[in-house]
């Protein structure tokens, strides 16, 4: 058992030393921060105070073509956007088209990882090629739907189409939010796969030689095995599909301009914003926009930090 020391030179001793290490330590924790500052100062800049800006104008009715008109209204321009029979429209269309393209390029991402998951000759090569879909350029992608594949004069849908003797139909204009959905679903797959190709390699070999050797098929491994183990890495890749994909803009612009019951939130705040010049409903559509990704987002971290637990426990 320790008692306290009542020693005024052993007090006055600690006294000094914690005075003379003190600031010393301080000084070498900002020198260990001191390099991130400017990030830091830069990521504010860039990113916090626009939002601020955002948010301020949001309580305003404000219309650029009309400035002196400008005047503080409150809550009115979030009333507006969730009364607005238009916007309350891109709501369902966003609902509806970020539901979709995850769940099937999740479904069609555990297919691939699956694959790759097994060895065989050229694994390499196809994974490469799998993964390219995500890299080529949101734009870029969607204006080689536009053009490569769904055009109804020389596009290679309606090509193959005639080739087998088929119909010809000009694809955007009949079923357009699934021509939408198609282009996303084929660059979003990729993601998909790599997260859930990064579960499955992560789990243990010894146990699934065990199952195989107490006699487990492939079917009952899948189920009870190999499911429950990539559930984390399921719901990190909805989670992280539907932040982006919420926040598209690039398809539904290219592809369909919006139209044809095709627009999204992100859609509509530009129109707003670029077209209405509504400058102050469109920040605060923007700011609702914010809030629903950073909920998503909440979870994403979420899962995330489970999955490092997880690895660190083991």
């Amino acid at each position: 058992m320790t008692t306290a020391t009542t020693d005024p030179a052993v007090c006055a001793t600690r006294a000094r030393t914690a005075a003379a290490t003190g600031p010393s330590d301080r000084l070498r924790a900002w020198a260990r921060r001191g390099p991130l500052l400017p990030a830091l100062v830069f990521m504010i800049v860039v990113t916090q105070l626009p939002f601020v800006a955002t948010l301020v104008i949001s309580f305003f009715d404000w219309n650029a073509l009309y400035p002196k008109a400008r005047h503080f209204d409150w809550f009115g321009n979030y009333s507006q956007v969730l009364s607005d029979p238009a916007m309350r429209k891109s709501v369902v269309s966003t609902i509806v088209l970020t539901v979709s393209v995850v769940v099937v390029s999740l479904v069609i991402g555990l297919g691939l990882a699956l694959l790759l998951d097994r060895k065989f000759r050229g694994r390499g090569l196809v994974r490469t090629l799998l993964i390219a879909p995500f890299l080529i350029v949101p734009v870029a992608a969607a204006l080689l739907w536009k053009h490569v594949l769904y055009n109804p004069e020389y596009g290679l849908l309606n090509g193959l189409l005639h080739y087998v003797g088929g119909p010809q139909p000009d694809w955007i204009s009949h079923t357009p939010l699934m021509a939408v959905e198609a282009a996303l679903i084929w660059q979003w797959t990729p993601f998909m796969m790599l997260i859930l190709l990064a579960g499955l390699q992560s789990r243990s070999p010894e146990l699934i030689e065990a199952a195989r050797m107490d006699g487990a098929g492939p079917w009952q491994i899948f189920r009870h095995m190999t499911l429950p183990h990539l559930r984390r890495y399921l719901e990190l890749g909805a989670l992280l599909g539907s932040i982006y994909i919420v926040q598209n803009f690039d398809a539904v612009f290219t592809l369909t301009s919006g139209g044809l019951g095709t627009a999204n939130l992100p859609y509509t705040v530009y129109q707003s914003f670029y077209q209405a010049h509504e400058n102050g409903l469109a920040s605060a559509a923007g700011v609702l926009v914010v809030i629903g990704s950073i909920i998503i987002a909440t979870f994403a971290l979420r899962v995330v930090s489970s999955l490092f637990r997880e690895e660190v426990s083991r």
